[in-house]
């Protein structure tokens, strides 16, 4: 029997035993719905109450700033509604980056369907946005940004803190999708002037299903769903509240424990990094060596195909992914590796392996082991391999 390593949390992580026993009393026994006055509903509207508090303390905002949907990209689907807002008073510029996740890119595309202009920022080799070009891209018109806070690929950290710092002097509203960051990397939404934002409870070890949008206290927000007043009139429907508890407190350990937890990861993470260049000829890392996502390791091996190879490490007991979770069905190239300027050959031999603080370095060691292994036997099948190598001693 092969030995299982799952080294795809940024598409899932496994909820904790401590969050899924925090969870079990609203499936259980405190079923009452939140909105009811009877002993059962209090019980559930307080639990509720007590999340929002956890979440507000983990990225520096107030409680009645947090509101709770179902998950990072409905979060991210609700600026659409603020930039039409937006639109009636003029800002119809809106920008944003070439390596946002779908959920924000197709929220654009269907804005300029409407008629808004949208600036895609583009990224230098290592997925970083230039500062200066933000600067520039601003316009009279621009009345939204919404750029990452970390890529859900290659797990590059933008300069959040300095963007935020432009839009505040620029009067402009400044939304990040810190799905793949909260829990993982500071995120402090008074000190990065940060207005709107985007989390998902499975991202840290909490459960699927339930998200958060981060709202600024007098940002004009119209309402998401309307119905029966649920989340301030914002997002009615009854409140999965098992999954709010849970995600409440996933968020909580998670930031309590963050520095321990990156300290480890990232050590992890560079133990993969170095091992699997070393091992595996023309192999290349992509992103940012320095400033990435403490679990991030995306790579890429010329001469292979990625789907290929992700079955070959499934065979082997390795759980990886090619790329975006959402996206992973897809035969295209991702997005964010093509702009990185990679190319089509590099982008689909791409493979992302992302840790956490559940793998050990036995399980890295283990990857070490067979992944160079597959990676070979499938560039010797490769018509394509031979031609490879001597365009690349040319």
């Amino acid at each position: 029997m092969n030995r299982i390593v799952y080294a795809d949390n940024a598409a899932t992580t496994r909820i904790t035993e401590e969050v899924l026993q925090a969870m079990m009393p609203y499936l259980t026994e405190n079923y009452g719905n939140a909105s009811s006055l009877y002993s059962l509903g209090v019980k559930s509207a307080m639990a509720i109450d007590k999340a929002r508090q956890q979440v507000a303390a983990a990225i520096n905002a107030e409680p009645m700033e947090i509101i709770f949907t179902g998950c990072g990209t409905e979060s991210d689907n609700w600026l659409k509604t603020f930039a039409r807002r937006l639109a009636k008073k003029g800002k119809t510029h809106l920008i944003t980056t070439c390596v946002e996740h779908h959920a924000l890119l197709h929220s654009m595309a269907r804005l300029e369907k409407e008629g808004f202009t949208v600036t895609y920022l583009p990224v230098n080799k290592d997925g970083f946005i230039s500062v200066e070009d933000f600067r520039n891209a601003i316009t009279e018109e621009t009345g939204l940004v919404s750029i990452m806070f970390a890529n859900n690929e290659i797990g590059t950290i933008q300069p959040i803190a300095e963007i935020g710092a432009i839009c505040r002097e620029k009067g402009i509203w400044f939304h990040t999708d810190a799905v793949q960051a909260v829990g993982h990397v500071p995120v402090d939404v008074k000190a990065m002037n940060i207005d709107m934002l985007s989390l998902s409870a499975h991202k840290f070890h909490g459960p699927k299903g339930v998200g958060v949008f981060y709202c600024r206290k007098g940002i004009p927000m119209d309402n998401l769903l309307d119905g029966g007043g649920q989340e301030r009139g914002k997002r009615a429907g009854t409140e999965n509240v098992a999954g709010i508890v849970g995600l409440g407190a996933a968020i909580e350990i998670a930031v309590s424990h963050r520095e321990e937890h990156a300290e480890k990861v990232s050590a992890l993470r560079d133990r993969l990094i170095d091992g699997l260049l070393a091992a595996v000829p023309m192999s290349k890392l992509n992103g940012s060596r320095e400033n990435r996502l403490p679990g991030n390791c995306n790579i890429s091996f010329v001469g292979v195909e990625g789907e290929s190879l992700l079955l070959m490490l499934d065979h082997n007991g390795i759980m990886a992914s090619s790329g975006s979770a959402c996206a992973s069905a897809s035969l295209d190239p991702s997005h964010v590796l093509m702009s990185l300027g990679m190319k089509h050959e590099e982008a689909h031999g791409s493979v992302r392996l992302t840790l956490s603080e559940e793998n050990t370095e036995e399980d890295v060691d283990y990857i070490i082991e067979v992944l160079p292994t597959i990676v070979a036997n499938l560039r010797r099948m490769s018509p394509l391999w031979e031609s490879i190598q001597k365009e690349n001693q040319n």
